[in-house]
C-alpha cells in the first residue's frame, strides 16, 4: 500500500480537491483506495457528498471509540472514506499525544481494509493532525497554487516538515503538483520554473488547470469525472494519476 499525505499549511491551493479527485481517479483505474478525511471542517467527505455534520468518523476512533464498519464508507467504486467525525476537532486543541497515534496506527493495521492507496487530506494549518497523519504515512504530495504568495508559502512549509520529520523519527518522498494553473498567465510560468529549479525530480509533469467545473463540483457531493465528463479538470487528475502510479515528472 501506498500511504500518501496531501499537505499544504496555506489555504485555496486545491489540496481537498485533489485529495478527492486524484482519488477517484486513481480509483477508475481499478486501484483499491482508502481516503481518510483529517480535516475537523470535513471538506473531503462533502466532495464526495457526505454532508451530515453529525457523522462520525475519525476523531470517535482517535478518542477510543470502537471502531464501527458503517464509518468506512463505500464512497465510490474502488474508494473508501472515513469523514472526520464530529469530535476530531476535539484532538486538533490537545496535545500530541503518542497512545492517539498508537492506536491510529493500530487501527490501521487491524481494521482498514487493505488497499493499493491510502490518501490522507489534511487540514490547512501546521497542528497536531499533521504530525498523526505523517506517522502513518511515507509519501507527502504538496499542491502548490501558480502565485507568488503560495511559492513564498512552499518556503515555510518545508522547514515545518523538517521539524515534523525530526519529531517522528523519519524522513518522506515529497512530490509537488501545480494547482490552480492558468494557462496564459506569466506568473504561472514563472512559478512553475521556479519550482523546476528548486526542486529537480520532484514536481509532477501534469499541471491543473483552473476551470470552474473544479470549484463548482464540491457543492454537488461530486468528483470533476461525475460533475461534467471530459472536463479539463478531469481531464487534469487522469493524467495526475498516473504520473503518481508512474513516477512521472516535468523536466
Amino acid at each position: 500500500m501506498r500511504r500518501i499525505a496531501i499537505i499544504n499549511q496555506k489555504g485555496g491551493v486545491g489540496k481537498t480537491t485533489t485529495a478527492a479527485n486524484l482519488s477517484h481517479a486513481l480509483a477508475l483505474t481499478g486501484a483499491s483506495v482508502q481516503t481518510l478525511d483529517m480535516d475537523p471542517q470535513g471538506h473531503l467527505a462533502a466532495h464526495l457528498g457526505y454532508h451530515d455534520p453529525s457523522i462520525k468518523g475519525l476523531g470517535e476512533i482517535l478518542l477510543g471509540q470502537a471502531p464501527r464498519r458503517e464509518w468506512n464508507l463505500e464512497a465510490r467504486e474502488n474508494l473508501r472514506l472515513i469523514p472526520a467525525g464530529v469530535n476530531l476537532k476535539t484532538i486538533e486543541l490537545k496535545p500530541f499525544d503518542t497512545e492517539i497515534r498508537d492506536r491510529f496506527q493500530r487501527y490501521l493495521a487491524q481494521d482498514v481494509q487493505e488497499s493499493d492507496y491510502l490518501i490522507v487530506d489534511c487540514p490547512p494549518a501546521s497542528g497536531v493532525l499533521i504530525l498523526y497523519a505523517l506517522s502513518i504515512v511515507d509519501e507527502i504530495i504538496i499542491p502548490v497554487a501558480g502565485d507568488y504568495l503560495a511559492l513564498r508559502g512552499l518556503s515555510d512549509l518545508m522547514s515545518t516538515l523538517k521539524g515534523y520529520s525530526q519529531q517522528v523519527g523519519r524522513g518522506f518522498q515529497f512530490y509537488i503538483v501545480c494547482t490552480r494553473y492558468h494557462q496564459r498567465r506569466r506568473l504561472c510560468w514563472e512559478v512553475k520554473k521556479k519550482l523546476l529549479e528548486y526542486f529537480p525530480n520532484r514536481v509532477f509533469d501534469t499541471h491543473i488547470r483552473e476551470t470552474s467545473v473544479l470549484a463548482e463540483c464540491p457543492s454537488f457531493g461530486c468528483t470533476s469525472f461525475e460533475y461534467k465528463k471530459g472536463s479539463f479538470g478531469g481531464e487534469d487528475y487522469s493524467r495526475l494519476a498516473m504520473d503518481l502510479i508512474e513516477g512521472r515528472f516535468a523536466s
